[in-house]
């Protein structure tokens, strides 16, 4: 994703940032809402709420996006193929998040974006404040008691320090449907961000490099390269896709080279740089664990020296996990040893791709048929059992 923040504004990209809007969605036949909430610690997060006509009292669910991504994950590829819209033709109430720091959540009572004040977060805060007060909202909002949740990457990972820090939002689950789960990545392989991981215990020079404060801030030599790297006339045969595929596991097969223009128009969506450390700081000590501030600075927040591991006997929530064998960041190794700690998992699917990788639950040629649709069955069966 590190060079996806200096891809060239081609008008191609330009088109495409504008593309999925409320008024697209709409203009595809469906209602669509922008809501604005506000978590305990100040933060303002947008939430954008599509429904097909006359189902208005469908099944609610929240889909949370991955880092560096929004609400357009779930739409990116159009009406019939994405999620969002499969849900909304099924009859249900569908609610997309956005995580503080990205381009839809980009606000504070009193602190500005541009003071690195703001970005002191990571995927724990999300957890903590963003995912409780969307579903505090959504709720409230519509009468229900309950909700389908998905997640994809990150969006599992603050499922999961939610409902085990505060364990109450729990009964307020019908499932967790968790796409590519990551809590655990100990086995995490993608070269790209082993190397990041290398400069872990040199923070300082991790920092000068990405940013401070928010994640990957415009550099002009990075840009340069990157409009060489991946040029607007993008192919699965050149360096951009096969950073990609670096990144996330190798598929040619299932990516079709028109979807790279819509997701570099919406990806990066923004973050914070202490999102991406503390991912890096779970790659090198193996365990899902709250972040590591050095032990003199651990010792004050934690009482220890380490940073205290999240307690996933907590997490009583019905979950059920869908991933890939070539996942290089959510590895079949970390996803079992993550089942192994969950109280209350319904299943781990395996998908019917044995080159399926962390980019492909969201734009890959045949993801209704491999993950969507069995996704949704998933669902109306925990439905039943909630009734």
């Amino acid at each position: 994703m590190i060079l996806l923040s200096y891809l060239p504004d081609t008008s191609q990209a330009k088109q495409c940032k504008i593309a999925i809007t409320l008024e697209l969605v709409s203009k595809y036949g469906y209602d669509v809402e922008e809501h604005s909430l506000k978590t305990e610690d100040g933060y303002r997060l947008t939430l954008h709420r599509v429904q097909s006509p006359g189902n208005t009292n469908g099944t609610v669910v929240l889909l949370m996006h991955g880092l560096l991504c929004s609400s357009a994950d779930w739409l990116m590829i159009g009406p019939g193929n994405a999620l969002a819209y499969l849900l909304a033709d099924q009859g249900y109430d569908v609610w997309l998040g956005n995580a503080r720091g990205n381009r839809y959540s980009r606000n504070h009572d009193t602190i500005n974006p541009s003071d690195n004040s703001f970005w002191k977060f990571s995927w724990h805060e999300i957890g903590r404040y963003d995912i409780p007060a969307t579903i505090d909202y959504i709720l409230e909002l519509t009468g229900h008691r309950r909700l389908q949740y998905i997640g994809h990457s990150q969006g599992t990972t603050g499922f999961f320090v939610m409902a085990s820090t505060r364990p109450e939002y729990n009964d307020k689950i019908i499932q967790m449907n968790a796409l590519a789960p990551v809590a655990f990545m100990g086995h995490m392989k993608s070269p790209l961000l082993r190397f990041m991981t290398k400069f872990l215990k040199t923070l300082d020079i991790l920092l000068a490099i990405f940013g401070v404060g928010e994640f990957m801030p415009n550099k002009p030599i990075l840009h340069e390269i990157a409009k060489h790297i991946c040029p607007s006339d993008t192919t699965v045969n050149n360096m951009c896709a096969h950073l990609l595929f670096l990144l996330a596991g190798h598929n040619p097969s299932q990516m079709d080279p028109a979807i790279l223009p819509i997701l570099f128009g919406h990806t990066p969506a923004g973050s914070a740089t202490k999102q991406l450390v503390h991912y890096a700081q779970e790659v090198l000590s193996k365990r899902f664990e709250m972040y590591d501030y050095g032990s003199l600075k651990n010792m004050l927040i934690y009482g220890s020296a380490t940073p205290p591991e999240y307690d996933l006997s907590l997490v009583t929530a019905p979950v059920m996990m869908y991933y890939g064998l070539n996942d290089f960041l959510a590895t079949p190794e970390d996803v079992d040893r993550l089942a192994a700690k969950l109280p209350n998992l319904r299943k781990s699917v395996q998908i019917n791709d044995d080159l399926f990788n962390h980019l492909d639950f969201l734009i890959a040629n045949d993801v209704r048929h491999l993950l969507y649709e069995p996704v949704i069955e998933g669902m109306a069966s925990a439905e039943v059992l909630d009734y």
